[in-house]
């Protein structure tokens, strides 16, 4: 009785072509639109997928995802910025909204309807004997969206050249979520400093130097955490508070309090114990968040009485 002749191979997948290349892993025949290159060898489309899933995917020394390095939220956050300038200007009807007003010797813009809508307003009425507004006036919303708007494109281009530089490299350490959240916080606590120091009938205030103060302060923290020379750093922060004091029409409340609120919030982030680190990091958030609104309640419970 003679034997049969050897069986040639065929792929697993297409049945009908032949080959002799097994999957590293599992060890079924692959065809060539089959194989996938592996460290060693090449392996099937379903051990690929497998491996996948079961690798634990990377994450940054204080919890964030590998995908914050490509800086998608900073890349919004300045697109954001943009629109909000641009619907700022269309609502003024005039190129003064874009440089020609009465500040920074007339590189900064003159005031919109959309700045008087959105930026931070204690307690105070636009026009004699009509209606107040203000976060006083229950205009919380203020808060937000003061540092999303700007006077003028100069104002806007220092803000967004700050979160450019910063935000790509706190955001590839942090991860998307932990960076927006520390964005957010910081801005909103530099606004709630304006809104503590506001005076009655006193105008607007808008900008995103409270959230790029809280930016600066928060390099210089986590940089301190990983060990790294804080020296180049420092005279930046130096040189912005120098021009903070020294020029008249900017905010001091708001860059002032956006630097602690954006130090205490980047501090909560980078000193989170690893074992419950996600817990803490939101916890501590959480209570900043708390502290904020407790400082507008009393404000506004000032300003009413």
């Amino acid at each position: 009785m003679s034997e049969s002749p050897p069986t040639t191979p065929v792929c697993y997948r297409h049945p009908g072509r032949e080959t002799y290349v097994r999957c590293t892993r599992c060890d079924r025949p692959i065809c060539p639109e089959c194989m996938r290159e592996a460290s060693v060898g090449h392996q099937c489309p379903e051990c690929v997928d497998e491996g996948r899933r079961s690798v634990r995917p990377a994450r940054t020394a204080f919890g964030g995802g590998a995908a914050g390095r490509h800086g998608y939220v900073t890349k919004a956050l300045i697109a954001l910025n943009v629109l909000f300038f641009v619907l700022s200007v269309a609502s003024a009807r005039s190129l003064t909204a874009v440089v020609g007003g009465s500040g920074l010797g007339g590189l900064a813009g003159d005031g919109t309807p959309l700045t008087r809508w959105g930026g931070v307003l204690g307690y105070a009425s636009y026009v004699a004997f009509e209606p107040v507004h203000g976060v006083a006036a229950g205009e919380w919303y203020r808060l937000v969206t003061a540092m999303f708007l700007h006077y003028g494109v100069f104002h806007l281009l220092l803000n967004m050249w700050a979160l450019w530089v910063l935000g790509r490299e706190l955001e590839g350490v942090l991860g998307r979520a932990r960076f927006l959240a520390l964005y957010l916080i910081a801005g909103i606590g530099g606004n709630v400093a304006v809104f503590l120091f506001s005076r009655p009938n006193e105008g607007p205030t808008v900008g995103a130097s409270t959230a790029t103060f809280g930016l600066f302060a928060a390099i210089f923290v986590i940089m301190r955490r990983l060990g790294l020379n804080t020296s180049a750093i420092v005279p930046l922060l130096v040189v912005n508070l120098v021009f903070t004091f020294a020029v008249q029409s900017i905010s001091k409340s708001g860059h002032i309090g956006g630097l602690v609120v954006g130090a205490a919030m980047a501090a909560v982030l980078a000193y989170a114990p690893r074992e419950r680190r996600t817990l803490v990091q939101v916890a501590g958030g959480a209570i900043i968040v708390l502290i904020l609104l407790a400082l507008v309640i009393f404000r506004t419970a000032q300003l009413l009485n």
